[in-house]
């Protein structure tokens, strides 16, 4: 039977819009971020500001990683919950070719984050420049219009990592207690292990951040270490993929 993509997405588009929780988790990727790049922008001082390595682009996305653990709890939940429910049942009676009904779903989810991502970034970048004054750069200087895309890019494929582990574990906490823990603190504990760099610079985190950088750092530009992050996130997403496929629901 031949299942048109269209009805697919607007099912899926239907079940986020009527699920408060997950509205409210994809608002908070936005009021996290921005709330909190905000507050750390308004305490700079003077000593860090005037100092040579000092990043005006970085600054702006301080408050990220708040952000990205309310975008991971998304992803898990935009998938997690139907299993949850066992709703996923119900889904796959009414779209039988689990490819389509995994495409849609992880379109909606992604065209959301990187929507609420774009507008998070944005936010931040144009706010966050105008607490630093003479330091703050504007949209047309070298490198803005990169970081603010990046940004909204970034939390996007973060969401998207989130919900291909999702489809993988069916649960939401599991997810969560893994990526969390993962993303924020895996940099650090390797970091100071390893002097040198090495692999930290290519754990997806590292890697991802890359693109709000005003000036690159190691062997990653802007854009390919955006890449290895979209790499983690394709092999979650395949995870998934092969999950759905091959287990019952």
């Amino acid at each position: 039977m031949t299942v048109s993509i269209t009805p697919v997405l607007h099912s899926e588009w239907l079940k986020i819009r009527s699920a408060r929780s997950l509205g409210a988790t994809l608002g908070s990727v936005f009021l996290a971020t921005v709330a909190f790049s905000l507050l750390m922008c308004a305490t700079l001082g003077t000593e860090e500001t005037g100092k040579p390595d000092f990043d005006p682009l970085r600054s702006s996305f301080s408050g990220l990683n708040f952000g990205q653990v309310a975008a991971i709890c998304f992803g898990a939940l935009a998938v997690a919950g139907e299993y949850r429910s066992g709703a996923v049942r119900i889904s796959l009676a009414a779209v039988p070719r689990r490819g389509v009904f995994y495409a849609a779903k992880l379109a909606v989810i992604g065209g959301l984050a990187l929507l609420v991502g774009l507008a998070t970034s944005l936010t931040c970048f144009l706010a966050g420049q105008e607490f630093l004054g003479d330091r703050g750069v504007g949209l047309g200087d070298p490198g803005a219009l990169r970081v603010v895309a990046g940004c909204g890019i970034y939390l996007a494929l973060i969401t998207l990592f989130s919900a291909g582990l999702a489809a993988v574990l069916r649960s939401g906490p599991a997810v969560m207690g893994i990526l969390i823990p993962f993303l924020l603190m895996l940099s650090f504990v390797i970091g100071d292990i390893s002097q040198d760099g090495g692999i930290v610079e290519f754990l997806p985190d590292r890697a991802g951040q890359q693109v709000l950088l005003q000036e690159s750092t190691g062997m990653l530009g802007p854009w390919s270490g955006l890449g290895v992050l979209g790499l983690w996130v394709a092999a979650a997403l395949w995870a998934g993929w092969q999950s759905l496929h091959r287990r019952d629901a």
